[in-house]
């Protein structure tokens, strides 16, 4: 039987940025780094993340399991990524290949999927035996935390309720924005950050970003504030659609728009009418790691197989 590991590392693999975290079995952090991702080249994306690996393993003196948190996931079927935004990503065998310069079996999960289990494992979310862990920023996305273990899924898209279209629509909703997959009216279209800023800018011609929005709601400006109404309701609409399937303990935001202060107490406000229970007990919650969750999470992730062999 292989020997544990006392150390589980953890890789970000951003757009813009690689974050590599370094966790002791309490969770405590023993040391982070983080570089630019050399965008548009593969090979060199493989390298930078064997490098900061070999760095922490040097400064720490021993061996460790990794996780790594990618965007897009892993086909079940051909063992590419797909629907990365980081788009050189697309198409390659990623998991083997890190695989193979680390030279040892690594866990791989959706961005997403590690943002949930960092706050299902010991964050806001810790103690809760269903958590959904949802991302709202450029995009829309989530991921699912059953007993502690992150539901993947046949297809390895669980969570992806930015593709669904928004619940019970409003005349004036209907049939909804173009969304990039191909489809009018996904969720995404509605709850993204961008989604916000584009139907402010359609109705009032103003040129208002999210933070933007919320500074001019708490300043009295009224069309501000229906922006931010229309929100919310959109949201309890959208997370009611997913406690009506899970029946989560526990939902916990992510992304820039998590940085809305009111959803935690408005939405939850709102849900009840949508959900098919007579009370609803779910917490809505901001994260309690932050920008950090992702990174954690991949660290969580990891699996005690530091000393194996790919295969």
């Amino acid at each position: 039987m292989q020997a544990k590991t006392p150390l589980r590392i953890g890789v970000d693999l951003g757009g813009t940025k690689i974050e590599v975290i370094a966790l002791d079995p309490a969770g405590r952090v023993l040391l982070r780094h983080r570089i630019a991702t050399p965008r548009d080249d593969y090979e060199a994306t493989l390298m930078a993340i064997a490098g900061l690996v070999e760095e922490v393993e040097a400064e720490l003196g021993v061996r460790g399991a990794v996780g790594i948190g990618t965007p897009g996931a892993v086909s079940p079927f051909t063992g590419l990524l797909r629907n990365a935004n980081s788009t050189w990503l697309n198409g390659r065998p990623l998991h083997r290949d890190l695989e193979r310069v680390l030279g040892r079996t690594v866990a791989m999960a959706n961005d997403a999927n590690c943002f949930a289990l960092s706050e299902a494992t010991d964050g806001a979310g810790e103690g809760a035996s269903v958590v959904f862990g949802v991302i709202v920023g450029t995009g829309v996305g989530g991921g699912i935390v059953v007993h502690g273990r992150v539901l993947t899924g046949a297809h390895a898209i669980a969570g992806e309720w930015g593709h669904n279209p928004l619940p019970w629509p409003r005349e004036d909703e209907f049939p909804g924005p173009e969304c990039y997959c191909g489809r009018r009216g996904c969720i995404e279209t509605w709850l993204s950050g961008p989604g916000m800023a584009r139907e402010f800018r359609e109705r009032t011609g103003r040129g208002l970003e999210p933070p933007g929005i919320v500074d001019a709601a708490a300043r009295g400006d009224r069309e501000a504030e229906a922006a931010l109404a229309r929100y919310e309701d959109r949201m309890a609409r959208a997370l009611a659609h997913v406690i009506n399937v899970l029946d989560p303990e526990v939902v916990v935001l992510g992304g820039g728009m998590s940085n809305i202060g009111r959803l935690y107490e408005r939405v939850p406000r709102q849900w009840g009418a949508y959900v098919f229970s007579d009370r609803v007990r779910t917490r809505l919650l901001p994260p309690e790691h932050g920008d950090s969750s992702g990174v954690r999470g991949a660290a969580w992730l990891a699996a005690d197989t530091s000393q194996e062999e790919p295969g």
